[in-house]
């Protein structure tokens, strides 16, 4: 099954060190990095505020956990926002094309 995974970090660099690792080692087949935005969330018992990017990275199930270790050894956050969300409709070749891009 086709996957969206999203995942935050902080700054454009890191995102697209991870996003080119993902695609190359095909673990994704496409990664999408959304423009800053403006975190709110509480860390440590302080509200924090922060500038972030969002990774938007097309996969397949079979594959999250293994992205999920690569990603987690390529960040920089003590505790990343690592998520998916089954992809339950959408265009069948481009779908196909998700799954025929993943290893």
């Amino acid at each position: 099954m086709s996957i969206v995974s999203i995942i935050t970090v902080g700054d454009l660099k890191h995102a697209e060190e991870i996003a080119r690792r993902l695609v190359g080692e095909r673990l994704a087949a496409c990664v999408n990095i959304l423009p800053s935005m403006r975190s709110v969330y509480r860390w440590k018992d302080r509200v924090e505020e922060s500038t972030e990017f969002i990774l938007l990275v097309k996969t397949e199930q079979r594959v999250f956990e293994k992205m999920k270790r690569r990603v987690l050894e390529l960040h920089s956050y003590e505790l990343p926002e690592i998520i998916a969300l089954d992809i339950s409709e959408g265009l069948e070749g481009y779908l196909d094309w998700i799954s025929s891009n993943v290893e």
